[in-house]
């Protein structure tokens, strides 16, 4: 019995944070890594962050990019950005990069205006939130 409980608690949780399309525009600014999920059920805090990512999506195609804030409310970054495309498999959203040197794919398992979270192949969940900047007075 207490299973089923926890399978059916599980599903419930795992259906309403289901992304849809109306969703993808949410991932547009800048994010900051929260914590990191392995495997194996272990996990690790980022309580501070010297870097956060930028993404930007249009049109089902959009880029990633790390960019390093400035307390003058700046960022500084290079050149180099993660193309992707969003992809829509079964009713999931993923998103898949393609570089001349691999290729890859994130499961995007829960998307708001605030946080998002994503699945790797191996298993690993990345959950973000809206990058904050520090505002000195």
């Amino acid at each position: 019995m207490r299973r089923f409980l926890f399978l059916f608690a599980v599903s419930i949780v795992s259906c309403s944070g289901r992304v849809s399309l109306e969703d993808l525009h949410h991932l547009n600014g800048y994010w900051e890594i929260e914590e990191v999920e392995f495997s194996n059920g272990n996990t690790k805090e980022y309580p501070m962050n010297t870097v956060v990512d930028y993404i930007e999506l249009k049109d089902g195609k959009g880029f990633r990019k790390k960019m390093a804030p400035r307390f003058d409310g700046t960022f500084e970054t290079s050149d180099d950005a993660e193309p992707f495309t969003i992809v829509e498999e079964n009713g999931m959203f993923f998103m898949r990069y393609e570089n001349p040197l691999s290729e890859w794919q994130e499961r995007l398992l829960s998307l708001s205006g605030d946080s998002f979270s994503v699945e790797n192949p191996e298993g690993i969940t990345y959950y973000f939130k809206r990058f904050e900047p520090i505002k000195l007075d």
